[in-house]
């Protein structure tokens, strides 16, 4: 039986633009940054928490160049699937910081069904949700 997923993974056209977005922006912190030569091994996670996001670069040993320049123009274009869901028990004051570090806003707080939240995107037009969201 599955216990709890451990990692998930977006796509991210910059590692080092993404670091300083994940931890410098929203506040996370890095779980590993390992050289693989092939590949760098990139994870975030929220401080005290042991699940971690990889953010991973299209390329080798994942994608030939051809696939790689694929899920980059998807990923441009935020349409790469990926897309994250975060919560707080701040939402307002959350999203004023996050307004004022310059974030790109595709929503402002709204009341939903299951709670209260926005929407962001990365630098790289991943979805991202924050939100007080109601058990």
């Amino acid at each position: 039986m599955l216990e709890r997923n451990n990692l998930s993974s977006i796509f991210v056209l910059d590692q080092d633009e993404a670091l300083a977005f994940y931890v410098d922006v929203l506040g996370l912190e890095v779980g590993a940054d390992v050289d693989f030569g092939a590949m760098r091994w990139l994870t975030v996670r929220v401080p005290g928490d042991r699940k971690q996001i990889l953010l991973e670069r299209p390329g080798p040993p994942a994608h030939d160049d051809a696939t790689a320049e694929q899920v980059r123009d998807l990923v441009t274009k935020g349409a790469g699937g990926g897309w994250l869901a975060f919560t707080t028990d701040d939402v307002d004051g959350t999203f004023a910081r996050l307004v004022e570090a310059g974030v790109d806003v595709t929503q402002e707080p709204t009341d939903q069904p299951y709670g209260r939240d926005f929407a962001i995107r990365d630098p790289f037009g991943n979805h991202i949700r924050i939100g007080d969201v109601r058990d």
